[in-house]
């Protein structure tokens, strides 16, 4: 099992890029799957995203408490950055 803080920082990573790619399939269910990773194996529920020029914070309830957690932007926008320099790489097909 990973630790929480590993399962929020694949989630975002990958929410980031289905939100800017709204037509790719494969990142919208990967994060699909990540996001149930978040709340089967974490019983984490009620997340909220929120950015600065700096950091992303991820507010989320987990046993009754508010919780919150930060990354920095270069670590979450990474995979985004690197789909956005070389798109040849990362084609989207569309399902049949």
């Amino acid at each position: 099992m990973k630790s929480l803080q590993d399962s929020l920082y694949n989630w975002l990573t990958i929410k980031i890029v289905s939100d800017n790619r709204p037509d790719d399939t494969a990142a919208a269910e990967t994060e699909k799957m990540f996001f149930d990773i978040l709340g089967d194996e974490h019983q984490v529920s009620d997340i909220e995203v929120e950015n600065d020029e700096v950091m992303y914070y991820v507010h989320y309830t987990k046993e009754g408490e508010r919780n919150k957690t930060r990354f920095p932007r270069e670590l979450i926008e990474v995979m985004l950055d690197q789909i956005q320099t070389e798109p040849e790489k990362y084609v989207n097909y569309p399902n049949d």
